[in-house]
């Protein structure tokens, strides 16, 4: 049930994408207003992870999810029966708001309640499968909604999901008390919220603007200057909502750095590839979700192995196994990618290896991201972790978008045709969100490790 409704949440924040031009048609929307509408989720939810991670240390973790929940489904409700653009912005608002709240919660109560190791593992293998499955599945979904349904129908899915979980949950996991303490650092909140929106939307903006522009620039030093000043804050106040002396744990902190760099690669890739598939070998968006089944299926195959492995090798050099398989899947996949490539000679293994590797890495990234948290700090462990997810993905998507827009550009100016240009811009994209993933997966030793036989994990 808790991988149910994050299953939800990741389809969520893609599914709209390819919806997006009927919106337009029936809302009368601009350009301007389609960003909002994908954008306006991405931030709220990841500017208010981590309060709403401490939210649920205090005042009980079924309870905060609970809400969350229901604040999502209602706000779907919202952007399902939207009449204009503004109300389906405020419905997308409102959907960021219960992913904060319920996220958060659920992935601490899978810590807390399944202590044995083996057992933690593989709860931990199905939440990070539904979570890493919605990021594909939400195109697929997507395509056919739209198609068949109506755009509208890509909220209104969420209803049942939402409503199961409300009803059948209360029953299985029992209600727990908060730490007990009632004193919220509302200084800390407001400055790491409004610090974090800042920079998730600096960085989606990147992607389409470039870092000179003053609509990114403002919002980075913005985001920078307020995160600086919630470190200032922390350090001086009694009840700070994050503990500086969480991050005391290098595992931990390692763990989060390579989930942001595996989350920026996986967000690339799935944007990337998608525009590749459509704009270069010009595959039908439905076509190009189906295209992504064997990216599922692989996906699955990877989490089976992820239990297996860190059994056998331990956490930490689980994360490394699978790194090097999705650096391996991207390099393949810039190598030979070309303007007539085949799917199954090019696409279908470097697709396959990609998600097999972040299969293995994704459990174990967050068993160790989690690891020693107790009541008192499970959520907000758990807020930490999804955090650096959005930003990853937002930084991901600012970063080797801009790489693949530059080479493209260069290369249209040498001559090239306008499919070649891009393919070009995107071979040195996967280059780089290669790059980044085999220096994650060097440096992830050096950060120490969890033994297999640690049954505190």
């Amino acid at each position: 049930m808790l991988a149910l409704i994050q299953f939800t949440f990741t389809v969520d924040s893609s599914i709209v994408n390819v919806a997006l031009p009927s919106v337009q048609d029936e809302l009368n929307a601009s350009t301007a207003d389609l960003a909002w509408v994908v954008n306006a989720y991405v931030v709220t939810a990841g500017g208010l992870l981590l309060l709403g991670g401490r939210l649920a240390d205090l005042y009980g973790r079924r309870r905060i999810f609970l809400l969350g929940t229901a604040v999502f489904a209602v706000a779907s409700l919202t952007s399902g029966v939207a009449l204009n653009t503004g109300m389906l912005i405020a419905g997308r608002f409102g959907q960021g708001v219960g992913e904060a709240l319920a996220a958060p919660a659920a992935l601490s109560m899978i810590v807390l309640m399944f202590t044995d190791f083996r057992e933690r593992a593989r709860a931990l293998a199905i939440w990070g499968g539904l979570s890493g499955l919605g990021a594909t599945a939400g195109v697929l979904l997507s395509g056919t909604l739209t198609e068949f349904a109506g755009w509208r129908w890509v909220f209104f899915v969420n209803l049942p999901v939402a409503a199961v979980v409300l009803l059948v949950l209360p029953r299985l996991v029992d209600a727990r008390p908060g730490s007990g303490v009632r004193r919220i650092d509302w200084a800390g909140a407001a400055l790491v919220t409004t610090g974090l929106i800042a920079l998730i939307a600096g960085l989606l903006a990147a992607g389409h603007n470039g870092w000179t522009a003053p609509v990114v620039l403002v919002p980075l030093l913005v985001g920078l200057a307020t995160l600086a000043a919630f470190v200032a804050v922390e350090t001086r106040t009694v009840a700070p909502l994050v503990p500086l002396s969480f991050f005391a744990s290098r595992l931990r902190l390692s763990a989060n750095l390579a989930t942001m760099a595996l989350t920026s690669g996986l967000a690339a890739t799935m944007f990337l590839l998608t525009l590749y598939m459509q704009n270069v070998l010009d595959y039908r968006p439905l076509v190009t979700g189906l295209a992504y089944l064997p990216f599922c299926v692989a996906f699955l195959g990877g989490l089976m192995a992820s239990t297996a492995l860190t059994a056998r090798l331990g956490v930490t050099w689980t994360i490394v196994t699978g790194l090097l398989l999705s650096t391996g899947g991207l390099l393949y996949l810039a190598v030979r990618m070309s303007v007539g490539s085949g799917y199954l000679d090019v696409l279908l293994p470097a697709t396959v290896l990609i998600a097999v590797g972040l299969g293995i890495a994704f459990p174990a990234l967050q068993n160790a991201a989690l690891h020693g948290v107790t009541e008192n700090d499970a959520g907000l462990g758990s807020g930490v972790q999804t955090t650096t997810q959005q930003l990853g993905s937002a930084l991901g998507l600012a970063i080797f978008a801009a790489i693949a827009i530059s080479r493209a550009a260069a290369a249209l100016d040498s001559g090239a045709t306008a499919k070649a240009a891009d393919v070009t811009g995107y071979r040195w994209a996967f280059y780089a969100a290669a790059g980044a993933l085999f220096l994650a997966a060097v440096l992830m030793p050096t950060a120490g490790r969890v033994p297999p036989a640690d049954p505190s994990r």
